[in-house]
């Protein structure tokens, strides 16, 4: 059957703010100085990895899904960040859709079973219109996803360059790196000049505390995946292209991981999945250097799951046990390193690492 695709420029979208919204920012971020209760063992455990990785000039990475954003950790990883113990943050498309519509809205998520029925799921116009214009201007400019929206967090806006301007480029210098990002940008048809979209919560954006903080952080989409595929504007292209970018830079903090370590905190599907490919990818060309693989990490493993009954701190159990099945311990295992998954509530992980961290450095 050759049926042609549908035309998505029929979607209708609506304005965000007729959404019925089910959180609030000032309902959800959590004070990093509130108390965060008693933590289990292996929390104290992961501050002292933490801290031993840090003196070493080795890298700390944070893998997070959306609940982490969601539950309020915003403003904890900021002073995680400035404190000097996260040196990368990874999550996925998800997390920067929250993230986006807190910062500019104050609130975010939906009904899935209520809007689904009634096609609005997800048909929401200025988070599918401002995200991908983040990303199709930041590509000009070489930065990916993650740059992209947490500068237009910070900054309030965005530059769009003129058609005139793009058409120049694109005829002057066809084979250039920048072509289809220009070419993308220019059939938008958006707006030249300054583009400016407010961000009133902006204190609730983990991009834009990374942005500000100069802290990488990467975005690892997938497309189809995120409600930013529900809009005319969709461009699989620009979000490839950007997702890209950040899969190399994440690759660079990897890097880094020798006696470094790995947080992987509610990302059940993105963490392990990203992670192996760039691990392989930085021992690939260590190899090709004659340098030796990354090693002498640790990875810490957060999720809600019950890890399924097994130690995974032995490896990994046989196939005919379940619990080889759970992808989030399973492909971690695999990572050359010391892994400890712990089950519990990503919120109360992250406030009481920070806890932890702060009592064991308190002039860091």
């Amino acid at each position: 059957m050759n049926l042609p695709p549908q035309d998505w420029s029929r979607l209708r979208v609506y304005p965000l703010a007729e959404r019925r919204s089910l959180t609030k920012v000032e309902d959800i971020l959590v004070d990093p100085d509130s108390d965060p209760g008693p933590c289990p063992p292996a929390v104290q455990a992961c501050a002292r990895d933490i801290l031993t990785a840090r003196d070493r000039g080795a890298g700390v990475i944070l893998m997070y899904g959306a609940h982490l954003l969601r539950n309020g950790a915003a403003l904890i990883l900021d002073r995680m960040m400035q404190r000097g113990w996260l040196t990368h943050l990874a999550t996925n498309g998800a997390a920067t859709i929250h993230d986006w519509e807190y910062a500019w809205l104050g609130r975010s998520t939906e009904s899935v079973e209520q809007n689904v029925a009634t096609g609005s799921f997800g048909a929401w116009d200025e988070t599918g219109r401002y995200l991908h214009i983040a990303m199709m201007a930041g590509a000009l400019n070489g930065h990916g996803y993650g740059r992209a929206l947490g500068r237009l967090i910070h900054e309030d806006g965005v530059d769009i360059p003129s058609a005139a301007e793009l058409i120049a480029a694109i005829a002057g210098d066809p084979q250039h790196p920048l072509t289809a990002a220009r070419a993308d940008l220019l059939a938008a048809a958006i707006p030249a000049g300054r583009l400016q979209v407010d961000h009133a919560f902006k204190q609730a954006s983990i991009l834009a505390h990374a942005y500000r903080q100069k802290v990488p952080v990467t975005v690892h989409p997938g497309i189809g995946y995120d409600i930013i595929a529900n809009h005319p504007i969709f461009n699989g292209a620009a979000i490839g292209r950007a997702a890209g970018i950040d899969f190399r830079l994440f690759s660079d903090s990897v890097e880094t991981l020798d006696g470094g370590v790995v947080l992987s905190v509610g990302s059940a599907i993105m963490a392990p999945q990203v992670f192996e490919k760039s691990l392989s990818c930085v021992n690939n060309l260590r190899l090709g250097a004659e340098r030796s693989i990354v090693r002498d990490h640790s990875i810490h493993v957060v999720d809600l799951q019950d890890g399924g009954n097994w130690d995974w701190t032995t490896g990994e159990p046989p196939k005919s046990n379940p619990a080889y099945y759970l992808r989030f311990c399973k492909s971690f295992s695999r990572m050359g390193a010391r892994m400890q998954y712990l089950q519990m509530d990503n919120l109360a992980f992250i406030h009481g690492l920070y806890a932890a961290l702060a009592a064991s450095s308190p002039s860091r």
